[in-house]
């Protein structure tokens, strides 16, 4: 994976059950207004990592839709 956070892999996704993926993808969200807001205020340094967080929310989506729609399988609790 070239871009985006060694935390949030797809694979490391896959074994995040629905309550901690909403969570993650509250969490990118709130990254990517601060990212945007310094980058609108000239404090942002690292460019590159706007459009990482921007393609983490959209793996969270994908695999939460792909779950909705029983493409994928959410893990199950043991």
């Amino acid at each position: 994976m070239a871009i985006g956070t060694k935390e949030l892999a797809p694979t490391e996704l896959d074994t995040f059950d629905d309550g901690k993926l909403v969570a993650e993808l509250k969490k990118a969200k709130e990254e990517l207004f601060n990212l945007r807001f310094q980058s609108a205020t000239g404090q942002l340094e690292s460019h590159g990592r706007l459009k990482a967080v921007r393609k983490d929310i959209a793996r969270i989506y994908t695999i939460l839709r792909e779950r909705e729609l029983g493409i994928r399988t959410a893990p199950s609790a043991e």
